[in-house]
């Protein structure tokens, strides 16, 4: 029975717990994309974005990419994007490099922020003891990396609930003031919120494809869309309570964007043993962003290896993940401000193109065409069993 229920929540909740750790990134975590997407155009005119976001596209395309992995058994981003795209699925690939360079370098300048405002330390220490926590768990078995990410996530939920809790205790009339002031209008008159919203949903559903393998427990079209369902708001949950936390700083987080909105809180409330707590667990959280953009390259080259029955060098792993990692602290010098303004917006319309509205067309007609999971022909089970070699685990029942 205990296996049974592990089972039901491998199935349903896994995907999204991992999911949450990864979307949260670097400006979720510091409020810096709250505030960049949302906050520019009304505490509650901010909110309904969000709202778009999370349950009129987050949801959908989870539930339809999840079905779609379960049926085509595709469980890294080169053969789904292949089985949904064709040879179009370099385009994707082409935008996934874009945007895990930037969500990199995104993880790294919001470590050497809070090193410098939080610690007082050196921007490089912070930028060093994420990176080694980023290829740490990067390179680690997937089973591991899983259990890692799911415990991480309970960690995570109970630090930003204890937040919200204080905010609401200490700065509840600051934060019901700033929601119902009427005076608090649009600063982005020429801007849509709704447009502002989806364009927050399309680039973060580019790190789906960085998390499908978390979807290979999946048996069932209710499991599958449920779990997506499911994914889509465990993803938005932590950023709903730091959103209305942030609410009580309205005016100053749009007056001050070099600093981190968070740390404007907190500097508010005056707590500085829970703004340790909470950027402690924040550094937590960017480790896991940065290592599962970078396992979902390493994964996918070396399951290319394996297909084509070439040795996979024991050192080319570690390789890649330090060479990517070096490379987005590289273009961490840009800021990140502008990496979130100008490299998050931009690259969103790269994702709408060649992944969200893919998938929600062509993606939903091959399933309902398809309707039951394929049976593998010999080089899909190639593919399956070079999967079994790269992810850990066994895929006997779907070749039978």
């Amino acid at each position: 029975m205990a296996d049974k229920g592990q089972t039901t929540w491998q199935r349903y909740v896994y995907p999204g717990l991992i999911f949450q750790s990864v979307i949260i990134g670097g400006g979720y975590g510091t409020g810096k994309e709250l505030a960049e997407y949302f906050f520019g155009f009304g505490p509650v005119w901010g909110l309904l974005a969000m709202c778009i976001s999370t349950f009129g596209i987050w949801a959908i395309v989870c539930s339809v990419t999840f079905e779609f992995c379960r049926i085509f058994r595709t469980w890294d981003y080169k053969s789904m994007m292949q089985k949904l795209l064709g040879r179009g699925w370099v385009y994707f690939e082409i935008c996934y490099l874009i945007l895990l360079t930037i969500v990199l370098a995104v993880v790294v300048a919001s470590a050497a922020s809070n090193a410098t405002e939080v610690f007082g330390l050196p921007g490089w220490v912070g930028i060093v003891i994420l990176s080694a926590g980023i290829l740490f768990l990067a390179l680690i078995p997937t089973e591991k990396m899983e259990r890692h990410f799911a415990l991480w996530s309970y960690v995570l939920y109970a630090v930003y609930a204890l937040f919200l809790i204080l905010t609401f205790v200490n700065l509840s009339s600051e934060i019901w003031g700033n929601f119902t002031n009427a005076d608090l209008v649009s600063v982005r008159p020429d801007e849509s919120w709704f447009v502002s919203g989806a364009q927050y949903a399309f680039y973060n559903l580019g790190i789906i494809p960085a998390i499908i393998f978390s979807t290979r427990h999946q048996k069932s079209r209710k499991e599958a869309v449920g779990s997506g369902l499911i994914a889509s708001f465990i993803g938005i949950l932590p950023g709903l309570f730091l959103y209305i936390g942030m609410v009580s700083n309205y005016s100053e987080i749009l007056a001050d964007p070099d600093t981190l909105p968070v740390n404007l809180v907190f500097e508010k409330l005056g707590m500085q043993w829970m703004q340790i707590a909470f950027v402690l667990t924040l550094v937590g959280t960017l480790m896991e962003t940065g290592s599962a953009f970078i396992k979902a390259v390493t994964d996918r080259v070396q399951t290319a290896f394996l297909v084509n029955k070439w040795e996979f060098p024991i050192w080319l792993k570690p390789a890649l993940a330090v060479g990517l990692m070096g490379l987005g602290v590289f273009i961490s010098q840009f800021g990140l401000t502008g990496l979130i303004a100008q490299g998050y917006g931009t690259i969103s319309w790269g994702f709408l193109l060649v992944y969200v509205l893919p998938m929600a067309v062509f993606g939903t007609y091959d399933i309902i065409k398809q309707k039951v999971p394929i049976k593998l022909d010999k080089s899909e089970t190639i593919y399956a069993e070079a999967l079994d070699s790269v992810e850990g685990f066994d895929s006997s029942d779907l070749v039978k």
